[in-house]
């Protein structure tokens, strides 16, 4: 099964990877692997992760780093749909 970003995941993804890219270039690159782990992890293993209040959403914790990964399994992929730095309060 493959995975796919929400563009709003994609964006939060990219302004993860920013952040450390202006203080550490190797932090980056750290999160930048790590989240293909996670990707081929999922891609291996849809349900990962634990159930969320939000019905059929799944959250990831990413381990060494602290962030988030919330998605939901469809007929064809699994959707990213929200990636966040854990000591950052939920949007709702």
């Amino acid at each position: 099964m493959s995975v796919r970003y929400t563009l709003t995941a994609a964006r939060q993804v990219e302004a993860a990877l920013d952040d450390p890219a202006a203080q550490s270039p190797e932090a980056a690159r750290g999160l930048r692997e790590r989240l293909l782990v996670v990707t081929t992890l999922l891609e291996a293993h849809p349900f990962m992760g634990h159930g969320t209040s939000v019905r059929h959403i799944r959250r990831f914790p990413r381990g060494t780093y602290p962030c988030l990964v919330d998605d939901s399994i469809g007929r064809d992929a699994i959707v990213v749909r929200r990636f966040r730095h854990a000591s950052r309060q939920p949007l709702s």
